[in-house]
């Protein structure tokens, strides 16, 4: 049986300057959660604050869509960041972008890593708790924490000064079902939200094939439709990623939500 709703997330906000990826207003008006870029992969000031505010507008959820430090290779290159340090930056991204979607009237309610950092952190245990004690930090409740071992552990409290997530007893963890870092999250108390891929080849395993590889993207419309349906027909998540980046993606993630709809499935944020 279908499930009777489901979130539908995009990566927005992947520009730089002049240099634009993303019809950003246009998805915002299809999808209910944003996973906006926060300056490490993709995205400056002037753009995170410009769609956190038609953002806001839509009342669409902002997520934090943190990376690895690698503007040059769009977050997409494996690196080896210190826990503390990788923790640090994530919680730094987080409050970057807290500040424009406050100033917009809303607030970052979800944490979602990108590319590289995304897929590390599905079997990488130690990345995965760095990322989340940088979630934590964020919301006020990992300062002292250590990123190897106890910042995955114990229950996260309230956030004291409006921090991001303050009003849900903290920020809600988007990521691959079964993965490391879903695991970590909910180790410590934060939502734990798995998603599934409208236009990503999946493995035997269940992960995502390398971008690298040939097929690793969807690109034929009844093929994605196809798989978006099946994915929420078999409950894989809570929440299903459309990518912005790729030809004709606006109209394709159109597509995609009248399937949904016309088969009966309640499109919601999750956070």
């Amino acid at each position: 049986m279908i499930a009777s709703v489901i979130d539908l997330n995009a990566d927005l906000g992947e520009g730089f300057g002049r240099w634009t990826l993303t019809d950003d207003e246009a998805l915002l008006s299809v999808v209910t959660s944003a996973n906006v870029a926060c300056g490490f992969h993709a995205g400056d000031p002037a753009t995170m604050r410009r769609v956190c505010a038609w953002a806001a507008e839509r009342g669409v959820r902002i997520g934090a869509q943190v990376s690895y430090r690698d503007l040059a290779g769009f977050g997409r290159r494996a690196m080896d960041v210190p826990p503390e340090e990788l923790a640090a930056e994530v919680a730094y991204q987080i409050g970057a972008l807290e500040v424009f979607a406050r100033a917009a009237g809303s607030r970052v309610s979800y944490v979602k890593p990108h590319g590289a950092l995304y897929n590390r952190t599905v079997h990488d245990a130690e990345q995965a708790a760095a990322v989340v004690a940088g979630v934590r930090l964020a919301c006020g409740t990992g300062a002292g924490a250590e990123a190897e071992g106890t910042a995955a552990g114990g229950a996260a409290g309230g956030a004291p000064g409006g921090a991001p997530g303050g009003d849900a007893g903290g920020l809600a963890v988007l990521g691959l079902p079964g993965s490391l870092l879903l695991s970590a999250a909910a180790e410590a108390g934060l939502p734990a939200v798995p998603e599934a891929f409208a236009d990503r080849a999946y493995t035997p395993e269940g992960t995502l094939v390398p971008r690298r590889e040939p097929g690793a993207v969807l690109h034929d419309p009844d093929q994605v439709v196809a798989q978006a349906l099946a994915l929420v027909r078999g409950g894989a998540g809570r929440s299903l990623c459309l990518h912005g980046d790729t030809p004709g993606a606006v109209e394709l993630a159109g597509r995609v939500r009248r399937a949904l709809t016309d088969a009966g499935v309640r499109l919601a944020a999750f956070a």
